[in-house]
């Protein structure tokens, strides 16, 4: 069964918190881009990127990198991935 937006939403806030535990994920904006509020560099995305595949088995290909701009794309790119 697939995972609901709001269990792929809390695993992606968990995986932040783990990644960046200075982050106050509490303060995080659904449509706002994810990489400026919470100030990842380009190896910490990565990790990010790692983490889902790894925490939710959903490999993301770079050409899909541009989809995930916010907290909210990345939990609809999720969820679709998930659903398939």
């Amino acid at each position: 069964m697939p995972l609901e937006q709001a269990q792929i939403r809390a695993k992606m806030l968990e995986i932040i918190k783990a990644l960046a535990p200075e982050t106050d994920i509490g303060k995080i904006v659904g449509d706002l881009p994810l990489r400026k509020q919470i100030e990842l560099d380009s190896m910490d995305w990565l990790n990010v990127l790692e983490a889902i595949r790894e925490r939710l088995g959903v490999n993301v290909p770079e050409t899909d990198y541009g989809k995930l701009g916010t907290l909210d794309s990345i939990v609809a790119y999720l969820a679709s991935r998930l659903a398939e």
